[in-house]
């Protein structure tokens, strides 16, 4: 990898909790962060408190707003999809997904394919902030319509990304790309922990250490495709390894980035 110095490195959901610390941090140590969020007014806030080189802003649960943050992005040399969402009740984005699917994954899924095709710089990283939370996608009902549970919806769009890192290492080959998922710690004292659980268990700084290693140490350049949990190499849910979940994860993500 290069230095950070001369890096630029883009993190979605960076206006506040784990996102916000890890681009300050990668900003403290000399790489042009692109901040990114979807409140113009709180985005160029942050970036200007932090240091970083600029702000991007764009609404994830749109196809068409993440089409546009991967033109704005420009040229970048790691990138770490954080933004996520927790719906109490069941929701769809504006291109009619599932929408705690739709930012956690499908966003992600589509905003890293874009950029690996047009301006990610290798050597490069990659890096999808997942969770220990994870439940196994069932093909038949994926946008949960039948039975939706706010627990199961997040859990299963953490297990995709936990997939997709898992998939896309195998499908870049001799490519000098690593990308790789974490859970970065349990229950951290962010906006969304306390609405949704009431009281954290861990502090962000945990989180962004964590994160930040897996984004910026050296030691890890030729590690691909592993799950993490905090610092320790973890094993993640087994439809993670299944070859054919895999592909049919990516079959549908490439079907409904399309459509839209």
């Amino acid at each position: 990898m290069r230095p950070l110095g001369e890096q630029t490195v883009l993190v979605t959901g960076s206006t506040d909790g784990l996102g916000r610390a890890v681009a300050a941090e990668l900003a403290g140590r000399g790489a042009d962060v692109l901040v990114h969020g979807r409140d113009p007014a709180k985005a160029e806030a942050v970036a200007a408190e932090i240091g970083a080189a600029r702000f991007v802003v764009a609404d994830l649960s749109s196809l068409e707003e993440v089409r546009r943050l991967a033109a704005e992005t420009g040229e970048a040399d790691t990138l770490v999809n954080n933004a996520g969402v927790a719906v109490l009740e069941r929701r769809e984005s504006t291109d009619g997904h599932e929408l705690t699917f739709a930012v956690n994954y499908l966003s992600h899924f589509l905003l890293t394919g874009l950029l690996l095709d047009n301006s990610l710089r290798e050597p490069a990283r990659i890096v999808n902030v997942a969770s220990i939370g994870q439940a196994p996608i069932d093909f038949d009902d994926p946008m949960l319509e039948r039975s939706y549970d706010r627990s199961r919806a997040y859990s299963q769009s953490k297990l995709a990304q936990i997939s997709h890192a898992f998939e896309l290492a195998e499908r870049l080959g001799e490519r000098d790309v690593t990308v790789n998922a974490l859970h970065p710690a349990t229950l951290m004292d962010t906006k969304l922990v306390r609405e949704t659980y009431g009281a954290a268990r861990t502090t962000i700084e945990e989180g962004m250490t964590a994160t930040v290693r897996l984004a910026a140490d050296p030691d890890l350049d030729a590690v691909t495709g592993r799950y993490f949990d905090g610092l320790a190499e973890a094993r993640a849910h087994a439809q993670a390894y299944d070859p054919d979940a895999r592909r049919r994860l990516w079959e549908l993500s490439e079907r409904l980035v399309a459509a839209a």
